[in-house]
């Protein structure tokens, strides 16, 4: 039984229809990847398995339940389960780093003040960020926050993390950094890892399944191999429009991907 199990996902705003009937896995340890154009719905089936969106119709089960029409408080009692790492970091600009970090674990409750100290310095140091607690986000780089972000994605210890565009923004160095905790994670902790990106050396480099969203359903999944090797026209277009001239000047030079 897969960890999510998703069939005939909808869901439309007003007129225009997004998702027209996802089906998807997502297997306990796996790392997928969710690729497709921008506005196809990726986000929209990130933020569907974390409760932020309801669908309009269509089976949502997690961990064999069904939770596609749960509400907040119903959503409370399995989201500590499920860490999320968004787009935008989404760091509280009146809370400390510290402070940060730790919000799920006071929400949560049941840990002392010096237990969740300790968890902020293990998950800081986990992304390479010791020692700054008490630094604020203002004081923090584009790819310091996403770091943040990380970190308290993992305090709770989930056993999914979400990620919607982890490597938007960054250099190509924090790029790197960035994947590296991503498996690392993964494997020290066994996390199940799912991932939203437009950034096509990151999906088929770090990925152990990849799966392509287009006209609202999941046209194709697979090993990145797999999807390397389709010559399906619409992957193939999407592939093309984001081929990065860098990474193809790298590769005819025999150089590895940065």
């Amino acid at each position: 039984m897969a960890l999510f199990e998703l069939r005939g996902i909808t869901k439309a705003f007003g007129a225009h229809q997004v998702l027209r009937g996802v089906d998807l896995d997502v297997h306990q340890g796996e790392f997928l990847t969710i690729i497709g154009e921008s506005g196809c719905g990726k986000s929209l089936v990130l933020k569907s398995l974390i409760g932020i969106m309801t669908p309009d119709a269509g089976s949502l089960r997690f961990d064999g339940e069904e939770v596609a029409k749960y509400g907040d408080v119903q959503w409370a009692r399995l989201r500590p389960r499920i860490g999320m790492l968004f787009q935008e970091s989404a760091l509280f600009d009146s809370l400390d780093v510290g402070d940060n970090v730790a919000y799920g674990l006071r929400e949560a409750g049941g840990m002392s003040e010096a237990d969740m100290r300790a968890r902020v310095a293990e998950c800081l140091h986990l992304v390479g960020l010791d020692g700054i607690e008490r630094k604020w986000p203002a004081d923090l780089s584009g790819g310091m926050k996403k770091r943040v972000a990380l970190a308290r994605a993992t305090a709770l210890r989930p056993e999914i993390i979400l990620y919607d565009e982890p490597t938007e923004g960054l250099d190509p160095i924090n790029v790197t950094r960035v994947n590296r905790m991503l498996q690392s994670l993964r494997e020290e902790f066994d996390i199940t890892t799912v991932v939203v990106t437009h950034n096509m050396q990151s999906a088929f480099n770090v990925s152990s399944r990849v799966a392509f969203i287009h006209d609202g359903r999941v046209k194709l999944e697979g090993t990145p191999d797999a999807l390397r090797n389709s010559q399906d026209p619409d992957l193939e277009d999407f592939l093309l429009a984001s081929r990065d001239p860098v990474a193809d000047h790298r590769e005819s030079l025999g150089l590895p991907p940065r």
